[in-house]
Parts: structure tokens; C-alpha cells; sequence
């Protein structure tokens, strides 16, 4: 599984290599060190971590161009260097895609392209974005399958026709008997955000809100392009709790003791557009409210399930407004919490993402078999 992070956490990819060891595989994950010096090799449960240590900043965009080439040669050279190690290939995005496929097909091994998010439309290419959704479309027309996290995201390939397509949300695994028990201690208001620190996520809007409620508390966690800025106005008050970079446990368990996430992002980016992400189903995994912003798909999924509530982006007015209105009424955040929780059992249940990627992968490894291909992989 090749990933363009450091995997440091990194939810999703470490999430589906511990769905495909259920299943009987034997996953090892190919991350990118920009620079934090992690360990070159981590012993998961059931899964590796190898980093590729090459000195990079976070969203350069095209800036980074010569960053990113770097990488793709140093994933080239691992991939072929042990190409008798693996049966299948899952690229993480277009920035793991072109080295994956050459070696895919060189030597016959069936390749997964798993579009986290669309090159295009996240990253800053500027000028660039028509011919990389063109490279896009072609490595989705060439792999054996493609991973998607919401149908939504069907509009984001354009004419590209994969060969086969299995939408995998992002679900995070069932451990809400295990943080169920977890409450807010403080007696006060908490709410929690862990994720990218990036100016489009709404970030400075909430910190402006908790300017003028010194009565309430925000954990502010995770690491980005835009930490600088963040951090600093963050600790200009005394009621924002910044942790940094954290391990997924600990992200959990800052969520489980706040009362309300928030995961505003801004609808001027085009991939938000498209958003289906982990805070999303973590909140809905553990019974608690959401607030979204209007015009990013979460807001259409939030009203769908009535598990949180819509504002505009950006609108610091109404954010303090429905942040209020949960504060002051425990009732409704408790039952905007339940129906979140319903709708993760229903419809994203972890178990119901595992089943379809586990069963992909038996597909694929049978179509190697098949037709002769090298696929020395582990099985049970």
C-alpha cells in the first residue's frame, strides 16, 4: 500500500491495511518522512510501516514538484527491488499512482488505485489541473480497480470508466462500547476538532468564536499547512488546548470527551465539494453531533441523517449560534448523537466496509491466479 504521508497517523490507508489483514492478507504500507525522522519501519498489529525518508514541505503545490518526482523515483526503486514480496499494488492517490502502474504492469500484478482525494481539485497545480485530471482518468482506466470513499465522488472521474469500482467510506472501526463510557469532565462546553490545521477548514472562524465564549473549551489537534497561523492564535487563549500532532487513540479520545465535533470546511476549495471525511463517520461511530458547513456534501449527509447542524462557511455568527444552541440543550446534542449512531450502524458500519474491500481483493488475487501472475502474498 503506497501512501504519500508519513503514515504518522494517517486514518484511512491505516485503516483498510487492518481490514485486509482480517481478511487473511498480509499488508505493508509505504510511507513518505518529509522530515519528522520517524522510524524507518513500524510493527503494527498485523501490518508494516516502511517511511522513505526524502526532506519535503507540506502544500507547496507545484512548488513541491521536484519533491514530489524524488519520491516517486525512491517508490519505484523499493517497488522494484521487492517486487517478489507482494501480490497487489493499492496506490494512494495520483502521487503514488504512476510509479505503482509502471511496475504493476511490468510485472503482471493486479493494481488498486484508491482515490483518497481527487490531485486536481485538493492540491494546488494552479494551471495544471486540466492535464492532472487527465492523468487521473487514465490511471483510473488502466488499473484493475478503483477505490472511491463516497458515490458522491463518481462526478470527480469524469468519462473515466474504471474496471471495477467499490466505494469504501471512511468508517472508522466499531470501539464505541469502549469510548462510550468516556465523559467530559471539566463541567464545561467542549468541543473538539483533530485533523488538518489548514485555513480552508474553517479553523480561524472557531477560533474567533472562542474568543467571545471564554466559558467553553476547543482541543485543537493535528499538524498542516497552516499550522503556524493556527497555533499562534490559538494560544493566545486560555480556553484552546492545542495537542499537535496525535496518535489516532488519542484523537478518539478527544473527541469522546467533547460534546460537539466541527469539520467546516470551505466550499470554495473544489474537492470539498466532494468531502466525505473521517470526522464525519468518527462522530457518528460515537454518538456525538457535528457541525458542518453548507455546500461540502457533509452538510447533505448530516441533514440526511439528522445528526448535526448546517451552517455557512466562514459565518462566525451562525457557528456561535449553533454551538450555542448545543451548549444550552443536552437533549438535542444527545439525539443528534443517537441518530448520527444509527446511521453509522446502517449504512458505514466498519464490518460492511471491510466485507467489500476484503472481497475485492479476493477477486483480484484470483484474477492473478488465473492468469498466472506472481502473487506471493500471505493468506490464511
Amino acid at each position: 500500500m503506497c501512501r504519500s504521508t508519513p503514515v504518522a497517523p494517517d486514518p484511512r490507508v491505516e485503516r483498510a491495511a487492518a481490514m485486509l489483514r482480517a481478511g487473511g492478507f498480509k499488508a505493508t504500507i509505504i510511507g513518505w518522512d518529509r522530515g519528522w525522522n520517524l522510524p524507518s519501519r513500524e510493527e503494527r498489529e498485523g501490518y508494516q510501516i516502511v517511511r522513505i525518508r526524502l526532506p519535503a514541505p507540506f502544500g507547496q503545490g507545484l512548488r513541491n514538484a521536484l519533491g514530489v518526482l524524488r519520491w516517486q523515483r525512491a517508490l519505484l526503486a523499493w517497488l522494484l527491488e521487492h517486487r517478489d514480496r507482494y501480490a497487489i499494488i493499492h496506490a494512494c492517490d495520483l502521487d503514488t499512482a504512476l510509479p505503482s502502474l509502471l511496475v504493476a504492469r511490468l510485472f503482471q500484478k493486479p493494481i488498486v488505485f484508491d482515490i483518497f482525494d481527487s490531485y486536481a481539485d485538493a492540491y494546488r497545480v494552479g494551471s495544471f489541473r486540466r492535464p492532472v485530471r487527465w492523468l487521473e482518468g487514465l490511471v483510473v482506466s488502466w488499473s484493475d480497480a478503483v477505490i472511491i470513499a463516497d458515490e458522491v465522488r463518481l462526478d470527480q472521474l469524469g468519462g473515466a470508466r474504471p474496471r471495477r469500482l467499490v466505494v469504501v467510506y471512511n468508517s472508522p472501526p466499531d470501539v464505541w462500547s469502549k469510548w462510550n463510557a468516556v465523559r467530559n469532565e471539566t463541567g464545561k462546553f467542549r468541543i473538539a476538532y483533530v485533523g488538518l490545521l489548514d485555513a480552508t477548514r474553517g479553523l480561524f472562524p472557531l477560533l474567533d468564536v472562542m474568543a467571545q465564549r471564554p466559558e467553553w473549551e476547543l482541543d485543537l489537534a493535528g499538524f498542516g499547512v497552516d499550522e503556524g497561523r493556527i497555533v499562534e492564535q490559538a494560544r493566545r487563549l486560555p480556553n484552546v488546548r492545542f495537542h499537535g500532532r496525535v496518535h489516532y487513540n488519542q484523537s478518539l479520545r478527544l473527541m469522546a470527551e467533547a460534546d460537539v465535533l466541527v469539520a467546516t470546511y470551505d466550499p470554495a476549495v473544489p474537492n470539498h465539494r466532494y468531502a466525505s471525511p473521517n470526522k464525519l463517520f468518527e462522530a457518528m461511530m460515537l454518538g456525538k453531533p457535528i457541525v458542518v458547513a453548507r455546500g461540502t456534501h457533509i452538510d447533505e449527509l448530516v441533514e440526511k441523517h439528522g445528526c448535526g447542524i448546517v451552517v455557512p462557511y466562514a459565518d462566525t455568527c451562525a457557528l456561535d449560534a449553533a454551538l450555542g444552541r448545543l451548549a444550552s440543550d443536552p437533549d438535542l446534542r444527545q439525539a443528534l448523537g443517537r441518530a448520527g449512531r444509527r446511521a453509522y450502524e446502517a449504512y458505514y458500519h466498519w464490518d460492511q466496509m471491510e466485507a467489500r474491500l476484503v472481497s475485492l481483493y479476493r477477486e483480484l488475487l484470483a484474477q492473478g491466479s488465473e492468469s498466472g501472475a506472481s502473487v506471493g502474498a500471505d493468506r490464511k
